[in-house]
């Protein structure tokens, strides 16, 4: 995703972060394989129907043909079922359309940024707002741009959010109202209102 990972730090700092991990994710990527879970090392199973291929496809393409470049993957696999290559991206435009649509598809861009205030605009930069992820080594910066960001939930630190007693939910157009924790509960509730004159 888009490095909203709250440091503030010189660009070149930037650069040399960003470059580390387009290297280590970019391996790491390359190293599990897509395909059916009956074949032994696959890592990445199929998307939920062939519109989900064309959508990411789609969304890749048009990165490349705006000068992303693919560190690993960005193609269709030529094989039978709803697959997609593992893809990360770097180098993607901010006016690139994969940057603000929901992917659902095994595809990273990777989006360098000088600033915090730059890094909250890129991730808000979007009509959705399901979750988003924030690593940093400040706590303090990280809920400060967890606050910032318009998600309906916030990862600090941490790849997985869903939690039982938590609410999940998203704002914008990824939802309205949530499931889980108390907050979940009231869809299961009836409110009444009495207006007494006493």
């Amino acid at each position: 995703m888009f490095d909203a990972y709250g440091r503030t730090v010189e660009f070149s700092m930037v650069l040399g972060i960003a470059g580390a991990l387009r290297e280590e994710f970019g391996a790491d990527v390359d190293a599990h394989p897509g395909g059916p879970g009956t074949e032994a090392g696959t890592q990445v199973g199929p998307l939920v129907n062939d519109a989900a291929v064309e959508k990411c496809d789609e969304l890749v393409r048009g990165a490349l043909e705006s000068g992303a470049r693919a560190v690993v993957g960005g193609a269709v696999p030529e094989r039978t079922g709803s697959y997609y290559d593992p893809t990360v991206l770097v180098d993607v435009p901010a006016d690139a359309a994969i940057l603000r649509e929901e992917i659902f598809g095994p595809v990273a861009p990777i989006v360098t940024f000088t600033d915090e205030a730059e890094a909250i605009r890129y991730a808000n930069d979007t009509e959705y707002g399901l979750v988003a992820y924030v690593y940093t080594g400040d706590l303090a910066r990280g809920l400060r741009v967890s606050e910032a960001i318009e998600a309906g939930m916030v990862g600090v630190n941490r790849g997985l959010v869903s939690d039982p007693a938590a609410p999940f939910g998203g704002v914008k157009q990824s939802g309205i109202g949530r499931e889980g924790g108390h907050e979940g509960l009231l869809d299961y509730t009836e409110s009444k209102y009495i207006a007494v004159a006493w």
